[in-house]
């Protein structure tokens, strides 16, 4: 018997017959060539990895495949300021469930900018609807810090039984607000919304049911957030910051700290 999944994306798949070389980029990622198949979690999936692990781009390849534009927005966002994102999306193959969510967004740190830059232009165009702005709080978001813009498009432009792909939500946010983001977050899963998340923020990771993958060389591992070196680093330091701090600036060479 098929069972059906009533989750908006059940998992991610590699098409590898289709991938011309997996010496290129960025096939050539480690968590791209030994990926094969991502079981997504129907509330939250955290992809966690260093800097040039894969999980933004793996991130981007997923939204444009869903429909999203690029560089961040709705569905019906279709500007383009510069294309650099890769042709990943192109070699994905995505398991919907039967449900469709109400509304989606695909939320970029880094080019949030030009996501509300593009707010601003279409609202100047003529048309008979309502302000686009109205839908993120009212107040141009390029009136508030990059933080508070967070938190309006988060608090205002998301609702219950929606499909949000966040790339580093962390990026400008201070501590009580990404406790903020995490509750905001914790809440529409209860309320149906499913969340695809790539961070380095600990905090992020101890969301309650979380599925986490970190990426790395042998690929996608599905660990704890107690595993990840994300948390065990900043524990480490917080714990004793007088020694890291000692064997970091005693290091001239500057080497990571050892685990």
């Amino acid at each position: 018997m098929t069972i059906v999944s009533k989750q908006f994306l059940d998992q991610v798949r590699l098409n590898r017959e289709s991938v011309p070389s997996f010496d290129e980029y960025p096939f050539c990622l480690d968590a791209v060539r030994e990926m094969d198949t991502l079981k997504i979690d129907p509330r939250v999936t955290i992809f966690v990895g260093e800097n040039g692990s894969g999980k933004s781009t793996l991130l981007e390849a997923i939204a444009v495949k869903w429909g999203f534009n690029a560089e961040g927005g709705s569905a019906n966002f279709r500007f383009e300021t510069r294309r650099s994102h890769s042709d990943l999306h192109r070699h994905l193959v995505l398991s919907r469930g039967i449900r469709k969510p109400k509304t989606g967004y695909f939320l970029r740190a880094e080019s949030f900018f030009n996501v509300a830059t593009e707010i601003e232009r279409l609202d100047e165009e003529p048309g008979f609807g309502p302000p686009l702005i109205n839908s993120y709080g009212g107040v141009s978001l390029h009136e508030q810090s990059h933080g508070e813009s967070f938190l309006s498009l988060v608090l205002n432009r998301f609702g219950d039984e929606g499909f949000y792909i966040l790339d580093e939500p962390e990026a400008a946010l201070s501590p009580s607000r990404l406790l903020a983001l995490l509750v905001r977050i914790h809440h529409l899963a209860d309320r149906g919304s499913q969340f695809l998340i790539a961070t380095h923020s600990p905090i992020l990771m101890t969301l309650p049911g979380a599925t986490i993958y970190r990426l790395g060389e042998f690929g996608a591992e599905q660990v704890d957030y107690e595993e990840t070196d994300h948390w065990r680093l900043t524990d480490r330091f917080f714990r004793d910051p007088e020694s890291i701090l000692a064997q970091l600036l005693d290091d001239e060479v500057g080497d990571p700290v050892e685990e």
